[in-house]
């Protein structure tokens, strides 16, 4: 699938800053606990090494697979686990990093769920929010950037497996 890709909207220095940031509120929110950091496969894989090599607190790095997509553009409506976390997170403070929230329904999903598991805290982090798309009372802890409702690629966020490479985050042509 080939996409017309119409514009940019983060250049790759403006992410690095950003990732920054993000890591400097993360240390100010956990103080010097240790952090369980889950990323969300596949779209989170390049935000969360990034982020995770700017925080100085002890972490440990943790993956999930959760789909409402598949090789769709529009999400399915339902959450399925495709890959759970390996760490033990009972009593631990948990980070999820992930791509991009838009509905809501994954991270509503993972919130209970990490609740369900014991965790110590919980918290959000996201690249990027469309929170006019919200179906779901969702709020990230901590958010890169506040996106219109456009379909975006790049810095490890597809369209049909291709793009994630991109050092910047552009926006497809409608």
């Amino acid at each position: 699938m080939d996409i017309n890709i119409a514009g940019v909207f983060y250049s790759k220095e403006e992410i690095a800053k950003r990732v920054k940031e993000l890591a400097v509120e993360i240390e100010e929110c956990f103080g010097d606990e240790d952090i369980v950091i889950v990323g969300v496969l596949k779209g989170a894989c390049v935000f969360v090494t990034d982020l995770m090599r700017e925080i100085k607190n002890d972490v440990i790095l943790d993956f999930m697979m959760v789909s409402s997509y598949g090789m769709s553009t529009k999400s399915s409506g339902v959450v399925k686990i495709i890959k759970d976390v390996d760490a033990v997170v009972e009593g631990q403070n948990v980070l999820i990093v992930e791509d991009i929230i838009d509905t809501g329904l994954t991270m509503n999903y993972l919130r209970d769920y990490f609740q369900r598991k014991g965790c110590k805290s919980f918290k959000i982090c996201t690249l990027l929010d469309k929170p006019q798309r919200r179906t779901c009372d969702v709020v990230a802890d901590f958010t890169g950037f506040e996106i219109p409702d456009k379909f975006v690629v790049g810095y490890g966020i597809d369209c049909g497996e291709k793009y994630r490479n991109l050092p910047y985050i552009g926006f497809v042509q409608d």
